[in-house]
């Protein structure tokens, strides 16, 4: 059934997102969410590390994190076997106005049954996190994202990942190394994930945020074609739609 959801890529919207804390560090958030941090980093620690020192990762989780940056792609198709990408991102120091304009674009271009959310690891991440935080801001669910009573094989949503394991689910791979054993040539960016809450916090340096996850969202589609024995997509045939 997973192969219906792929027999034509332009009803597909590729997606990535970065996350950081909800603030800047430890000392400014509130005692009770200390409290609770305190209490999940119990679980987190290999080494001894304190909260503080563990609330750099806190953006991970939707409870303690919030959203900075939602990248898309859409794949259109050209002639012959080839396609072009259109890049476009969500935004900024309110999550809530980015996610409410994420939401109304989903609402608007991918609410009906065909239409189709791909990402990497994005079944255990980059869903689920979009969706907690936007019930925990008190905003209604897209059609896209409401997924509760559906049945595992109704859901519209693709994973590279998913499909890459083939149903063995021992091992996790990163975008990167699927990126390099189908060799995929990805652009050279200055930052990795480990670095966004930094770029964000220290040097509020969100276009570099925003460039990075752009970069991140090709990547992933150049790899979904890869699935599908399809050629990649010409950098002079990409465009970022402001």
């Amino acid at each position: 059934m997973a192969h219906r959801f792929i027999d034509d890529i332009e009803k597909i919207l590729f997606l990535d997102i970065e996350t950081v804390s909800q603030f800047a560090d430890y000392e400014g958030v509130p005692e009770r969410f200390k409290k609770l941090w305190s209490h999940k980093a119990k679980f987190l620690s290999k080494a001894g590390e304190t909260p503080e020192e563990l609330y750099e990762r806190a953006g991970i989780y939707a409870e303690f994190g919030k959203i900075v940056c939602i990248s898309v792609g859409v794949v259109r198709k050209l002639d012959g076997n080839q396609h072009a990408l259109r890049l476009k991102s969500f935004a900024g120091d309110d999550e809530y106005a980015l996610l409410a304009d994420f939401s109304a674009m989903l609402e608007k271009h991918y609410s009906h049954p065909s239409a189709i959310l791909c990402g990497h690891n994005a079944k255990e991440f980059d869903f689920p996190y979009i969706a907690r935080r936007m019930l925990i801001l008190g905003m209604q669910l897209p059609k896209a994202l409401n997924i509760a009573g559906l049945k595992p094989w109704e859901i519209p949503h693709l994973d590279t990942m998913e499909m890459w394991k083939f149903g063995d689910y021992k091992n996790f791979t990163s975008l990167d190394l699927l990126a390099a054993v189908f060799n995929i040539p990805t652009p050279k960016g200055d930052i990795d994930g480990s670095m966004v809450r930094s770029v964000y916090y220290d040097e509020k340096d969100l276009p570099r945020i925003v460039e990075y996850c752009q970069k991140d969202v090709g990547t992933l589609v150049q790899v979904f074609l890869r699935l599908l024995g399809q050629p990649l997509i010409a950098d002079s045939s990409v465009t970022i739609v402001e």
